[in-house]
This record gives C-alpha cells, structure tokens and sequence, in this order.
C-alpha cells in the first residue's frame, strides 16, 4: 500500500507548458537513438567526410528507400546530427562528424555497441531488472552479456572496438594526473586490445607491462601494441581474473572492470589481485563514481542503469569503493581525479599494512 505523505500539488507543483514539452522531449529520446544507430550502421557520417551528398546518392550506397531515407535524415538534422545544405543534400556538422570511424574519439562503435537488437531488445524489458533487480539481458537472452558475447563473435569484436575508443578519448590523461613513479612491472588486468597499457608504457620507457585478458580477447592485441611501438616491452597472456592473475607486478590496472560486476564478484577479482601483487605494491581501479548531487553526474547514472539492465554491475560512489577495498583486505589510501571530460579517477589500493613511505608514494599524485 502507497502511503500518502502529502496533499495534492499547490498551482506551483504543477508542470508549466514548457516542463512538459520538455517531458516529451525526453519520452521520444528512444527515437533519436534509433535514428543514430541506423545513420551509424549504414556509415552515413563516412559516406559525408569529403563533402555533402544527396539523400537518393546515400540511399544508393546503403541499399536504402531513397524517400525513407531522407526522412531519417531530415529528422536528424533536426537535432543537429546533419545539415540540409540544398533540397534533398545533406552535410556532416561536427556533432555528426564524432560518427566518422575514422576520428580517433568516435562513438560509432558505442553507438553500435550500445544500440544492437542484444542491447536494444533488453532495455523493453527495463521493468524486469527493476522488479527483481537481475539483469533484463539475461531475462531475454537465457545468458548473461559475456557469455553472450563470447558466443558472437561479431559483438565481441564491436565491444571492444567500444572499449578502444573509450581509452582513445580519456586514456592519456593518466599519464598527465597519476604518478607511476617505482613501478617497474604493470599489469592490466581486462585491458582489452591494450590500448591503455600501450598509452602509459609510451610515456614511462623503462617500465614493462602484463597485458591480461580472455584468451579470445588478446588475440588482437598485437597489433595495437605493435602500433604503439611498445610490443617488445609488454607480455600478453590469456587467462580468467575469477581464477587467477599474472603475479609478481608493482601495480595491477583495472579500468572500467569493477562495475561490470556486482559486490561480491568485484572483491573477488580486487583479492586476486591483492593475492598476486608484490607485498608494496598498488592496485589502481579506474572508474567513475556516482556524484552526491545526482543531478551534475547524469553521464555516470546513464551508466549505472545499463549497468542494471545488461551487465549486473553498478557505479558506485567513493564510499562504496572503499567499502569494497576493504572486502578485499585492501585499503583505499587515495582517490586521484584524473580531470577528463569523462571524470574517471584513480582508486587506489594497497596492502592493508604498509610502510609511511610506501604509501606516499603509493597515492601517485603529481
């Protein structure tokens, strides 16, 4: 039974005109999205890099309806994505442009990530995950996301695509804001194609890396770190961080991993790694944390809720991290802000005893 905690709204409590348009802004938001998934999976925003071109010239090269596509066209450029430069042409504006594969910070393969039939499918059951707070991906798919992707190999490769261009827009601030000052051996567990070992190794010459991963997953590595010229210094291994992960490093790198995983599965992964570390070294968690004023961290609420709805994690706050840490008889002995656009910090771990001047030099500020 709803308790009643109040009487009915005052005239001011009541919407104006232009809070519910503003309301209904938000309700057709599922419109937008789909209409940037298609114009991303059919690489409108590629087909535009050299200049404008007609709907009827993109339909052509996408195997679309020519009047269909004009449509979705004209309706995004309605939210800035294109620009109608003569009847029936359209141009790229910079907003569309962060759909060009080929920007180094493009959210194409967020978008097509994010937005997929697996994805999509999941958040129409959102009611499901609420009610009894286990993921809706699981509910529609009989799997959870991993298992999933582990399946498809095409929605691997697309994740982790996603996870490369996510390390392409924030990953260097790092190197900037944390201080890797004795570590010798790093080791980044979950790190994906390497892209964010590759990035600190290129800044810190001396200093060798542990790339670990699914088996599957670091089968493209190579490539990454051979790019940024760093394969020589960096050891790739396959493995599972539920079971085990590579020993002996100064500091073990996870970034965006611990929210993928609920409580009790994040420490599991935290204590692996405590287990596996040299007895000064560090941890370092890269995450996001949920604001104390909900309302200046929408981007990280975003987050918690595909959280939620696909993947069983949750984003959690500084408290919670510490609270975490210390499941995994770990002490969190400071939080480095790495002020990126996306306001990642560095949560770091270390043994819970640990010598005055190792823990100076463990916090890593600059």
């Amino acid at each position: 039974m709803v308790q009643d905690v109040g009487t009915a709204p005052s005239a001011q409590e009541l919407p104006s005109h232009e809070q519910l348009r503003e309301l209904q802004r938000l309700m057709g938001g599922y419109r937008v999205s789909q209409g940037i998934y298609v114009v991303a999976r059919l690489g409108i925003a590629d087909l535009l890099k050299d200049g404008p071109l007609s709907s009827d010239a993109l339909a052509e090269a996408t195997g679309m309806c020519g009047p269909a596509l004009y449509r979705l066209l004209r309706f995004l450029t309605g939210v800035g994505l294109f620009r109608e430069v003569a009847p029936g042409h359209f141009a790229l504006t910079p907003l569309g442009a962060g759909l060009r594969i080929d920007v180094p910070e493009s959210l194409a393969h967020t978008v097509l990530m994010l937005l997929d039939d697996a994805h999509w499918s999941a958040w129409g059951q959102l009611r499901y995950s609420v009610q009894t707070g286990k993921t809706a991906f699981g509910h529609v798919h009989e799997m959870e996301f991993f298992d999933y992707i582990g399946q498809h190999p095409a929605s691997v490769a697309v994740f982790h695509r996603a996870m490369t261009s996510s390390t392409a827009r924030s990953g260097a601030a790092i190197t900037q804001a944390y201080d890797f000052a004795g570590i010798r051996r790093l080791v980044d567990v979950g790190g994906g194609h390497g892209l964010f070992l590759a990035t600190i190794l290129q800044a810190h010459p001396a200093m060798r890396g542990v790339l670990f991963d699914r088996p599957e997953v670091i089968q493209g590595a190579t490539t990454t770190l051979e790019a940024a010229g760093v394969a020589d210094r960096c050891e790739i291994v396959g493995g599972d961080f539920f079971a085990t992960v590579p020993p002996g490093g100064d500091a073990y790198l996870l970034r965006q991993i611990i929210h993928d995983w609920d409580d009790a599965q994040a420490a599991a992964i935290l204590t692996h790694c405590r287990r596996a570390m040299r007895a000064s070294g560090r941890l370092l968690v890269i995450e996001r944390a949920v604001a104390p004023d909900h309302s200046q961290g929408p981007g990280v609420l975003h987050l918690d809720m595909e959280m939620l709805v696909n993947l069983g994690g949750v984003q959690r706050t500084d408290a919670e991290y510490g609270t975490l840490f210390e499941a995994a008889d770990l002490e969190l002995c400071a939080i480095v802000p790495l002020g990126d656009a996306d306001q990642f910090s560095v949560y770091v771990g270390i043994a819970t005893t640990v010598a005055e001047g190792d823990l100076s030099v463990a916090r890593g500020h600059r």
